[in-house]
């Protein structure tokens, strides 16, 4: 292999893919990076056997086409020290290379690129679809932190894709709180779903950019392959079914709370400070034309409470919240008002933008109470 090609855009893509490489593995070869040289277009693979990142690069010059497996910190610490000019790198035995700059060079070693485990994406069942990028980037924003961390239940630890004939759903839920995100700018012929797990899921919404239009989404029963730009995220898929999410949204809840979502989420954040480090329990006291929100840690004999002005159609009720989870999905929605709807104090809690907002019918989240004294 023998290439020249600028040290900065070489640094950009071996970033790019860097997330797949795994801190320490059972399989040593995957602490590298794969590099394939064909033509004048150097691919870079990174894999960790369960997600793979693979993105490609225009080189300057490419005289001898090649395929080596490289070690990712090496060749990323000393590309971070380069200033931006050429850099050639050039094999110089079965197991060296050369990288070489204005004023000197480096020798590294490499290992065979027939040690580099196979890539398997997806087969011939495969379903594909578009889904524009900035959409799934939001999707997966406004759901990933409700995912759960649970060895019994592996399908709660992802991102539902519900796919529909007329719009897709992403739902994640941790059991205490649920979320969904509902967008109709992405639909398929046919029903159809998968369950993204929350890693490859946070990646995605890291390395999507912001200049992206759309994102080509093709899966099948155990992987799922993401293509935009020149980068391509293959991942394995969560086994297992999804709870029937829509069965536990509230449809009767008549207690109707209007508030500001900014103002709400500071208050909460303020008395909270008050609450059980342990529980991290609040309580909402709900009347006619406003809430009181409060705390107390009786161990350290400490409360506060906050009294604001909303509006409220309904019962006088108190219930008890979490909250951190509370926090969680105030602070993930970007609406300015906010509705709140309750039963009583021991059934869940819907959250939707107002009606007034752009997003009122995509965001929905509903949250579990718990018991106050």
């Amino acid at each position: 292999m023998k290439l020249i090609i600028s040290s900065t855009e070489l640094l950009k893509g071996v970033m790019a893919v860097s997330k797949a490489v795994p801190s320490k593995s059972p399989l040593p070869i995957l602490e590298n990076f794969l590099f394939d040289l064909k033509g004048n277009v150097l691919e870079i693979t990174a894999s960790d056997s369960e997600l793979t990142l693979r993105t490609q690069i225009e080189v300057e010059n490419a005289t001898e086409e090649g395929k080596i497996a490289v070690p990712a910190k090496h060749i990323m610490d000393l590309l971070k020290e380069l200033p931006d000019q050429p850099l050639t790198i050039n094999t110089i035995n079965d197991s060296s290379f050369i990288c070489s700059w204005t004023s000197g060079e480096s020798t590294l070693p490499y290992f065979p690129a027939e040690d580099y485990p196979e890539i398997i994406g997806t087969d011939e069942t495969a379903t594909t679809l578009e889904f524009p990028a900035q959409s799934l980037v939001e999707g997966i924003s406004s759901t990933v932190y409700a995912t759960a961390d649970d060895e019994i239940r592996p399908a709660m630890n992802g991102i539902y894709f519900d796919i529909d004939t007329a719009s897709t759903t992403l739902v994640a839920s941790d059991s205490h709180k649920l979320i969904c995100y509902t967008t109709k700018d992405t639909k398929a012929a046919e029903k159809a779903s998968f369950i993204l797990h929350k890693k490859p899921a946070s990646i995605l919404k890291s390395i999507i950019g912001k200049d992206e239009e759309t994102v080509t989404i093709s899966f099948d029963a155990k992987n799922a392959v993401f293509k935009f730009g020149l980068t391509t995220v293959i991942c394995r898929l969560v086994v297992g079914k999804y709870p029937r999410y829509r069965d536990v949204i509230p449809q009767n809840n008549s207690n109707i709370l209007h508030i500001n979502r900014v103002q709400f989420l500071n208050t909460v954040r303020r008395v909270s400070v008050c609450s059980n480090k342990a529980s991290n329990h609040i309580k909402f006291d709900l009347r006619s034309g406003r809430i009181t929100v409060s705390a107390q840690d009786l161990g350290f004999s400490i409360a506060a409470h906050e009294t604001i002005d909303c509006q409220y159609d309904g019962e006088d009720l108190s219930i008890g919240f979490k909250s951190q989870f509370i926090t969680e999905v105030l602070s993930n929605m970007t609406c300015g008002e906010l509705v709140m709807k309750f039963l009583d104090s021991r059934k869940a809690a819907l959250i939707v933008p107002a009606e007034t907002e752009e997003e009122s019918e995509k965001i929905c989240g509903i949250i579990m109470p718990i018991m106050i004294s």
